[in-house]
Order: C-alpha cells, then structure tokens, then sequence
C-alpha cells in the first residue's frame, strides 16, 4: 500500500465535500429553473399572457447559461494556477448569495420594469458561479480517487446535482400546497431565502477540504500555464470539441425533462402540480442511482460506450416519453420520468465527469474542463426549455417538435463521444497529452 495514499478518512471527507457543495449550489441554480417554470411569468412578466410570461421567464432561465463559460474561464484559470479548493468556496458565495437574493426581490407590480431586470442580472451572477463550482468538484474528487475508481468517484459530484434537483423539486412541492394567492404573494420566496443556511453549511464543509495530491504534484513539477484556457485549445483541439458535443444532449435533457417537462405537464397537460412535481423528484432519485452504476460501469468496460448508449437510448425515448405522460396517468408519468432520467441521462451524466477530467493534463484541466463543458450549456441546456415551449407553442400544444429535437440532440453527441478518444486506463497525472491518449504510462512523482 502507498503510504503517501490519501487515508480513508480523507477521501471520505472528499466524496462528501463534491457531493454536498454541488448538491447545495445547484439547489440553487435549480431552485431557478423551477421557478421559471411555476411562478416568474406571472411575477415579473404579467404584461404578457400565461404562455408568452413563462417563455420570458424560460427566456431570463437560458440568459444565465451564456455567463457559465465566462465563470468557467475565469474561475477555472485561478483553479489552474491557484489550487482547486480556493475556487470551490469562490463559487459556492457566489451563486448561493445571489440566490438568496433573489428571494428578497421585488416583483413587477412592486417596482415595474426593474424588477425583470434585477432578476436577470442575479441570474447572470449565479450563471458565473455555477460556470466553475461543478467542474471545480469533479476534478478534486477524480484527483484525489485511488485507481480504477475514478469513474466512481467523479460520480458524487453529479450525484449531488441530483440531489439538489430533487431538493429543489420538493422545495416547491411544500409551496404548491399552499393556496395560490399565498404562494404567488410570499410562498415562493422560501426555498430561495433557505438557501443562506444551505451555503452556510456547504462553505463549512468546503473550506475543510485540503488540496488535491496531483496539482500539488503537478506545481512542483512545473509552473503553472499562464492562459490554461487557452493552452487546451491549442494542444487537444479534439478533445475539446469532444467536451462540447458530448456535453448537448446530457445537458438539453437534463434541462429539458425537469423543466420545460414540468411546465409542460402542468400549463399544456393540465395534470395536478404534485403529480408533475413528483415525476420530476422520482426521475432524479432514479438518476441518482443510475449514474453511480453506469459510472462504475464506466470503470470496467470504458467511458465512451456507456456513454454512447445513453445518449442512443436517450434518442429511442423521446417518443415514448411524451406518448406516456400524454396519458395523464400519474403512475405512467412517473414511470416516463424514471426510465428517461434513471437510464438514458444516468448513462451519460454518469461517466461525463471523469470523462471529461481525463481529457485534460493536471495543469489545464480545471480550465478545460470549465470553458469546455460550459460552451456546450450555452447551446444546449440554456435553450432548452424554450426551444420546447416554442416548438410545443408552433404545433399547438403537440410534443412531436420536442421528439425530433431531443433525437437530433442525441445522435450528435453520439457522433462527438465516437470521434473521442478512451480514457479510462490513461494516466491522469500526465501533463502530455498524446501520451495519455495512447496509455502510455509515467513514473508517479511522490505525493
């Protein structure tokens, strides 16, 4: 056993620390999207009718994804330089602030136009935190993940987005029991207020973390990039690209299903507010589950062809998602959300956050990773939801607009993921990057 090994006790402190932060932040980030779906339109955008209000609000939700890659820039060029922990803190203040803020915000009837605009503006700022922080935590987790468990380990970030997905979910499923003028006048504004007690906690849990064993090793070796961002463009051109491509669907859908979905059920379907609200909570519990497999899978067999999978089986669901909450049985829209989210996203957001780590030297990964991966959130996941209620909007309530989207989104990032390389026996503490592309291994350096 190598005695300068991370100890037990610190690689569980490590798990919990991606799990919980990203689960608390992305409470958060969210917290939002539920919101824009349920309660903004009428709030902040009552000028217009239901449908074209909640495109507004989608529209403030898809604005924060364009500052993701600019967070992703900016915080991920000082995780490069600085060290992981710093910017994991950094961007846990930042997006859990502004969302708290938010809760205080005055609405359009309060003070008018500003209203929609101090909203946007909380949004770009929880966009350019939430930019870093999950790429931040992937990359700490995988860094520190003893070998032939990387794929397990990067799973507890993703795992904690799902848990503050369901969080959020159940957040608003205690506010949509209360009667709607309570609601609309002062209930929505508790899960976002909540928040300061969840940052609290999730900093506490943070700033305990120590830094990770291979950007330590990796700042002895040699001195930090000055534009890491930068430098993997330029050396892995490819892999870069890769992150992109494999980032649409994983990230349309993850959107798509939770939000735009909810919306859907609701505002088109007319099916009860709890029903929607607990297919959304049963798919991310099914999620939860299914990423941890098919990351472990990931460590057997390979990231690309579980990858791969999730994204086709993601492409063979559309259809039949839609016929079966079309339905409007509760048991069937339940089952819908479990099979799509459980198996098809499972299987690519599961092995994603390795993945993606892998494709990076130690000194530009957290960059890479960040810009790369937020690039993809501003065409995929940030549109989402409007792209659907526009194509739901254009066919007179009919999803059929949405199938052909969600297929089309699917079968590219199959194609991107083919085209990548495999990496789940590279060597993660290498800086060249053809050498970790073809395996070929390096002495470790003392921890």
């Amino acid at each position: 056993m190598d005695a300068s090994a991370p100890s037990p006790t610190r690689l569980r402190h490590v798990l919990i620390s991606a799990g919980l932060g990203s689960a608390l932040e992305w409470y958060d980030f969210f917290i939002y999207g539920m919101a824009s779906a349920l309660v903004f339109g009428p709030l902040f955008f009552p000028a217009y009718d239901a449908t074209v209000g909640t495109m507004a609000s989608f529209a403030t939700f898809a604005v924060g994804f364009l500052a993701r890659p600019f967070g992703g820039l900016f915080f991920g060029h000082f995780g490069d330089r600085w060290g992981r922990k710093p910017m994991l803190v950094a961007t846990l203040l930042l997006v859990g602030g502004s969302t708290f803020l938010i809760g205080l915000l005055p609405t359009y009837d309060q003070v008018g136009v500003w209203a929609p605009v101090m909203l946007l503006g909380l949004r770009l700022m929880q966009g350019f935190g939430a930019g870093a922080e999950y790429g931040g935590a992937v990359v700490m987790a995988v860094e520190f993940a003893p070998p032939g468990k990387r794929g397990l380990y990067g799973a507890f970030a993703p795992m904690g987005t799902q848990v503050g997905s369901a969080l959020a979910a159940g957040a608003f499923l205690l506010v949509g029991a209360m009667p709607k003028d309570d609601m609309l006048a002062w209930g929505w504004r508790v899960p976002f207020l909540v928040s300061l007690l969840l940052l609290g906690l999730g900093v506490y849990v943070r700033a305990k973390v120590s830094e990770t064993p291979v950007f330590q090793e990796a700042s002895a070796r040699q001195p930090p990039l000055k534009l890491p961002a930068l430098e993997a463009v330029r050396r892995s051109p490819r892999n870069f690209f890769v992150v992109v491509g494999a980032r649409l669907a994983e990230n349309a859908l993850g959107y798509l299903y939770p939000v735009f979905g909810l919306n859907y059920l609701i505002n088109t379907l007319h099916v009860p507010r709890n029903v929607a609200v607990m297919g959304v909570i049963a798919g991310s519990i099914a999620l939860c589950g299914g990423l941890v497999f098919f990351a472990w899978l990931s460590d057997r067999i390979g990231r690309r062809p579980v990858y791969m999978f999730g994204a086709l089986f993601s492409a063979a669901c559309a259809f039949p998602f839609f016929l079966m909450v079309e339905t409007r049985d509760p048991v069937l829209i339940v089952l819908a959300f479990v099979i799509e989210m459980g198996i098809g996203s499972a299987a690519m957001f599961g092995p994603q956050a390795v993945y993606f780590a892998e494709l990076f030297g130690p000194r530009l990964r957290y960059s890479g990773f960040a810009f790369a991966r937020e690039l993809g959130s501003i065409i995929a996941g940030g549109p989402a939801p409007l792209i659907a209620s526009s194509l739901v909007a254009a066919m007179a309530g009919a999803p059929w607009g949405v199938c052909w989207y969600v297929i089309a989104i699917s079968l590219v990032t199959a194609f991107a993921v083919w085209c990548g390389p495999e990496t789940y026996k590279n060597d993660i503490r290498a800086d060249d990057v053809q050498d970790r592309e073809a395996g070929v291994p390096r002495a470790h350096a003392p921890l």
